[in-house]
């Protein structure tokens, strides 16, 4: 009995956990909402750490490159920003897991101060969150 107990126990827990998790389609959208809120706390700051770094200037309105290349770029601009990295570990963190490529070419020679980039990170992944979002309430039944 008392086994049969424990049995039923565990897979109502397993059943909870499973319910508790959030939709995969979900996943991507707390992520940019998190990398959002990240870049808003930096630039709410007095001073954008590491503000006067030099980083790669991305064009996140360039039609040619995916937003997974922009992303993908966007991760490997701030993780050559080597002073503050601990700042931005979880900025990093959450633009690779948006996209699948490990390794991704920067534009250009062009550079712009990090405190220039924060912002237009900022308005690129706002702009995504609003598209996956339209894009998910229509699919919704």
């Amino acid at each position: 009995m008392l086994a049969l107990l424990k049995s039923l126990f565990a897979l109502l827990c397993l059943v909870d956990a499973i319910r508790s998790r959030p939709p995969a389609a979900t996943a991507p959208l707390k992520t940019l909402s998190e990398i959002t809120q990240l870049v808003q706390q930096f630039n709410a700051r007095p001073q954008i750490p590491c503000n006067d770094s030099r980083v790669a200037q991305l064009v996140f309105t360039d039609r040619k490159l995916s937003e997974q290349e922009l992303l993908c770029q966007a991760s490997t601009a701030l993780s050559k920003v080597t002073k503050c990295k601990t700042d931005y570990k979880p900025l990093i963190t959450n633009l690779q897991s948006l996209h699948s490529k490990t390794r991704c070419s920067l534009p250009g020679e062009s550079e712009i101060y990090l405190r220039n980039l924060l912002p237009e990170l900022g308005n690129f992944t706002q702009g995504m969150y609003r598209r996956l979002a339209a894009r998910a309430a229509e699919a919704a039944p």
